[in-house]
């Protein structure tokens, strides 16, 4: 028998404004995303922003149904439109932010474990790391690649692809 431990690290940063440039742009477009939320029933706003290798950035809002669990996460909702508009363009980071009573949350919001599944997936597809960056008010956590949220990924791997 082997025990094995996976770690997790991350950066975090207390403000947006330690964050180099082009990320601190990335969290105001997840933010302005954010506030374009379809969230009538749990007035929880979720943007995410993808930033491209085109140096394009994609934005995707969390859209809401009355038929649980009919809607879409932020970063569903991005990977999506970037994958069937932006093709052959890769994905270099995402940020992900949310809104409560129309303010940022204070703590980081991750990605849902649906969420996670298409991060990594989108990785391997494209061959390289997204790197996730979780904003809130009263912390930024900045990981190096969406695996570092999922150390036991389901991949095609295990499909034995």
């Amino acid at each position: 028998m082997k025990k094995r431990e996976s770690i997790i690290s991350f950066l975090e940063y207390s403000n947006e404004n330690e964050l180099p440039a082009i990320e601190k742009a990335l969290v105001g477009e997840a933010v302005m995303a954010a506030s374009g939320a379809y969230a009538p029933y749990s007035h929880f706003m979720v943007g995410a922003a993808l930033l491209l290798d085109s140096g394009e950035v994609v934005r995707g809002a969390n859209v809401e149904n009355a038929a649980y669990p009919s809607g879409s996460c932020a970063e569903k909702t991005a990977l999506s439109f970037a994958v069937v508009n932006f093709r052959g363009k890769k994905v270099v980071s995402i940020a992900i932010a949310a809104l409560a009573d129309g303010s940022l949350t204070e703590e980081p919001v991750p990605p849902c474990g649906n969420c996670r599944q298409m991060l990594i997936e989108e990785e391997q597809r494209s061959g390289g790391p997204i790197k996730i960056i979780l904003a809130g008010k009263s912390a930024i956590y900045v990981l190096e690649n969406s695996q570092a949220l999922m150390p036991l990924s389901f991949t095609g791997r295990n499909l034995g692809k």
